[in-house]
């Protein structure tokens, strides 16, 4: 603001601050920040003596009013940790000590939320507690150690549980599922644990983090504890699972949500596919099997199959025995148009998060528990999602798509929704099968638009 914007007020408190810079002396950003360690010191001294007056009911020397058999009983040093530096405040004492002050509590020894605020992104961009030591000490000027940092990054750790059980949305368009792999201590011994990820695509296009959950080495079975986890939070319905190809992976998906159409990976397939190759064969042999995954119906890739197994099956018979082992999964993206393909044949969309994970967390090769584990993940996961604001750009078209392939859903299951929408047909108590949706409802495209 410039100086003749300035309101009466201001200029009067202007005047007074260069009295007061005039007479401290001040002639370095140094000396300002002293100045401003000493400001602090006072206001909270005069705060904390406030607070003993109103808790005792008489001030400091006025016996008069006394009506108490407590009293005061001197001072004792704290230093607290501000945005300025570490400061020496004295706080009164009682003599029965049942002083409680609310300005500086008890156990409190930081008064700079800015400083925690900056340990946590620090930390979750996966800067290791020496490197965060050197730049709080850098910016600030006060020498913080490592349980410092694990106290304040522990205050996460119920916030994250919580998120971790928060209520979710009724139908999710597309989730996809994968694990990460670290190695955590555990009994006197490092054992490598996955991490289970669930990212969902709502029905309005938009992207979350469903949950992580830290466990054994990847299986079926804990994946069906994840999928159960998300129907106690209120998923009702998935239109569409993107998996790796785990064995057992869709028995897992089934039996949590019967209806889910499921989609393997076509990357992780070809990765698998192309384990074994010779190198001199693995160019012709790729460019057979994208034939395969890049054909424009089922019936083309399955001929393209039959010509890639006519070519390569002497010398590589496994390769199309997996792919026709695993040709239900792996073919469900061809029934749908290519907007709607692009989304679901690989698990790119989890993939990437996962990258980014990775990259936070590479400075840490073994864990102290699955707790350090799950507050990193969970901060590097709110700083890696703060981006995603908004929903796909290309949602309209894939929408209008599903709106086709999905309108009979709400038969599924007799939900909430339905019936606020008006399409939960007059005396249905239980689920109706597909078969038996009449066609002339189309919940899907009513709820999204």
């Amino acid at each position: 603001m410039s100086r003749k914007n300035r309101t009466p007020e201001e200029n009067a408190r202007r005047e007074k601050i260069h009295e007061l810079l005039q007479m401290a002396n001040i002639g370095s950003m140094d000396d300002i920040q002293n100045l401003f360690k000493e400001t602090i010191a006072e206001f909270m001294e005069n705060g904390l003596e406030a607070e003993l007056d109103d808790e005792l009911g008489y001030s400091k020397y006025d016996y008069k009013n006394k009506d108490t058999d407590n009293s005061r009983n001197g001072h004792s040093s704290k230093r607290l940790r501000t945005s300025f530096g570490e400061v020496d405040v004295s706080v009164p004492r009682d003599r029965k000590g049942e002083f409680e002050p609310q300005v500086l509590k008890k156990n409190q020894t930081s008064i700079s939320q800015d400083i925690e605020e900056k340990i946590l992104s620090m930390y979750a961009k996966g800067m290791t507690t020496g490197d965060i030591e050197a730049h709080i000490q850098d910016i600030y000027g006060i020498s913080v150690s490592d349980s410092t940092v694990s106290r304040i990054t522990d205050k996460i750790l119920p916030i994250a549980k919580e998120w971790q059980q928060r209520p979710l949305e009724s139908i999710y368009a597309v989730v996809f599922l994968d694990a990460i792999h670290y190695h955590v201590r555990s009994e006197g011994q490092i054992v490598k644990k996955a991490v289970y990820i669930a990212i969902g695509i709502d029905l309005d296009g938009r992207k979350d983090v469903l949950g992580m959950w830290v466990g054994e080495n990847e299986s079926a079975k804990f994946w069906a504890t994840v999928l159960n986890g998300l129907k106690n939070r209120g998923v009702e319905d998935i239109f569409i699972a993107c998996t790796d190809n785990l064995t057992g992976f869709d028995a897992a998906i089934h039996a949590t949500f019967p209806k889910t159409e499921i989609q393997n990976c076509i990357i992780h397939q070809l990765r698998n596919s192309s384990k074994y190759v010779s190198y001199k064969d693995l160019k012709a042999l790729m460019a057979d099997l994208k034939a395969v995954y890049a054909a424009v119906d089922e019936q083309a890739a399955l001929d393209a199959l039959d010509a890639f197994g006519e070519r390569w099956d002497k010398k590589y018979p496994k390769i199309s025995q997996s792919w026709r082992a695993g040709w239900t999964n792996l073919s469900t993206y061809f029934k749908y148009p290519q907007e709607v393909r692009r989304l679901i044949y690989t698990t790119n969309a989890i993939e990437g998060f996962n990258r980014q994970l990775r990259k936070v967390t590479k400075a840490k090769s073994v864990f102290p528990t699955d707790d350090s584990l799950l507050k990193m993940l969970y901060l590097a996961m709110m700083d890696i999602t703060k981006k995603w604001t908004g929903r796909r750009q290309d949602w309209s078209m894939i929408h209008a798509q599903m709106a086709v392939y999905f309108a009979e859903c709400k038969n599924r299951h007799p939900s909430p929704i339905c019936m606020q929408f008006g399409h939960h047909p007059a005396g249905v108590s239980a689920p109706l099968s597909r078969s038996e949706a009449p066609m002339p409802y189309n919940w899907f495209s009513t709820a999204i638009l």
